[in-house]
């Protein structure tokens, strides 16, 4: 439901020009707005992740200089996460002509429609207010739009109510004058029919519309962004050169340049149903741009953000049916913790998600699997490298070994190890500076023997019902040799 505008606010054209309204363009709102965010020092665009020294400068510029534009870059880059933000820029209520079609300003009529009520009702114009939400409209472009869907058409039911066909009144407004005096994305530009394409050119440079030959000037404000995906991948289409000409700017994003912030976009947006831990977003976030840098790997395509998301997704989930399995508790503080075993199952499902080169086609899991296991080890070493782990060297040694995995509880895995050294030391680095739960320590403690495994340390063997036993000293074979 729209939101309800406050209370007090004029209500007619009278009293909106008698509080000292000021009409602006939107692309001057946007300006003005922006300068005040920046001179304030917030958050210009809530929840964007990784683009703050790069991509948000360009837009910044283009915003202020008042172009239109094109966000050029990978899926799963967060472009359309972007042009919604713009949204917060604008003023939160603008004034609009009471009834009005397109969204005109009382002071600024533009249809024959709402001249003519302007003309008639003069101060006692009635005046609505609309939100900052209902100033933006998305089209994903797809083969079969067209250009009435965009610009418009004639309205069939007002003629047969009686209009000539030469009246403005029978034409049927489309999606970007319906947006006047808001912001319009197309998403996936190149995808729009060339032909289609050609009917934004006016909307970009002289800013009116032209339906089915009528005479009719709409002088449309609004700010018109467009994403893609970089042409030489797509192959679906192409931006014609004289619209590419009449975009301001043009701006690539990219993936998260750093670990962190990989991290901190996976733990910002993926739906968790379990605890994942933070060495283990880490594991995700290094195996996301691990597979992104594989040889193995179609690097045109890109590997998207929502890989690393749909991973920490399954990772918890894994967690909460292996809780349900074992009788463990499913929710509340006790509730289940992912473990390392848990990645396991990401390589299976998300393998649809990345386009591999000739030579990977075949093994996919093969590869994914030993990209799985690097970023793994890594993590581990960063982690906890440098540590006296021979404790839990010693403790695997013992025995039938240490057995964990999908099938063995957290307070049984925590049974076989003990108050073995340096848990303390292990629970501090992987961040549980306060007492962890069972959960919690068994998810440390599994970490720590995988990693052992992983710089062969440590033997690992799968059992058919599920159990991976850690025991004894690795025998030199290559890690990715190994079973998981």
């Amino acid at each position: 439901m729209a939101p309800v505008p406050p209370a007090g606010l004029p209500a007619t054209a009278g009293e909106l020009r008698a509080s000292g309204h000021v009409l602006r363009t939107v692309k001057a709102e946007l300006r003005e707005n922006l300068l005040a965010r920046i001179a304030a020092g917030g958050d210009r665009f809530p929840g964007v992740v990784g683009f703050d020294e790069t991509v948000l400068p360009d837009l910044e510029r283009a915003l202020l200089a008042g172009h239109d534009l094109v966000l050029l870059g990978e899926r799963g880059q967060g472009k359309t996460r972007l042009i919604r933000s713009l949204v917060g820029l604008l003023d939160e209520w603008t004034p609009v002509i009471s009834g009005a079609e397109l969204h005109e300003h009382p002071f600024d009529p533009i249809t024959p429609a709402s001249r003519a009520r302007v003309a008639e009702l003069g101060d006692d114009l009635p005046v609505a207010w609309l939100h900052r939400s209902e100033r933006y409209a998305e089209k994903l472009a797809t083969p079969d739009t067209s250009v009435g869907d965009l610009i418009g058409d004639v309205d069939p039911i007002k003629v047969a109510e009686g209009r000539t066909l030469g009246d403005p009144e029978t034409i049927h407004f489309g999606l970007v004058p319906r947006t006047h005096r808001g912001i319009f994305a197309v998403n996936e530009l190149p995808d729009l029919a060339e032909r289609i394409q050609v009917s934004l050119l006016n909307v970009l440079e002289e800013r009116d519309v032209q339906v089915r030959g009528y005479v009719l000037r709409l002088p449309l404000d609004l700010l018109l962004v467009a994403s893609a995906n970089p042409e030489d991948y797509t192959n679906r289409g192409r931006i014609i050169t004289p619209l590419k000409d009449r975009f301001g700017a043009e701006i690539r994003t990219h993936y998260p340049l750093d670990l962190d912030l990989e991290v901190e976009l996976v733990r910002q947006e993926a739906a968790l149903a379990a605890t994942l831990p933070d060495h283990l977003l880490e594991v995700l976030a290094r195996f996301t741009r691990a597979v992104r840098e594989s040889p193995a790997v179609d690097q045109r395509s890109g590997i998207s953000a929502r890989f690393s998301i749909a991973a920490a997704e399954t990772v918890a989930a894994a967690a909460l049916r292996r809780a349900a399995l074992l009788g463990e508790p499913t929710s509340g503080p006790d509730g289940p913790v992912a473990r390392i075993g848990d990645t396991e199952f990401v390589t299976g499902t998300l393998r649809g998600k990345v386009e591999f080169e000739a030579d990977g086609e075949g093994r996919e899991v093969e590869v994914l699997d030993h990209l799985l296991r690097r970023a793994t080890a890594e993590t581990w070493r960063a982690r906890l490298g440098g540590l006296d782990l021979t404790g839990f060297v010693a403790v695997a040694a013992e025995g039938a070994g240490v057995a964990a995995g999908e099938a063995v509880s957290s307070k049984d895995l925590l049974a076989q190890v003990g108050t073995v050294p340096g848990l303390a030391t292990v629970l501090a680095r992987l961040g549980h500076d306060e007492v962890p739960t069972a959960a919690e320590a068994a998810s440390a403690v599994e970490f720590v023997l995988e990693g052992l495994h992983l710089t062969r340390r440590v033997a690992k063997e799968v059992d058919d019902d599920g159990r991976v036993v850690y025991g004894g000293r690795d025998d030199g074979e290559p890690t990715e040799g190994r079973r998981r």
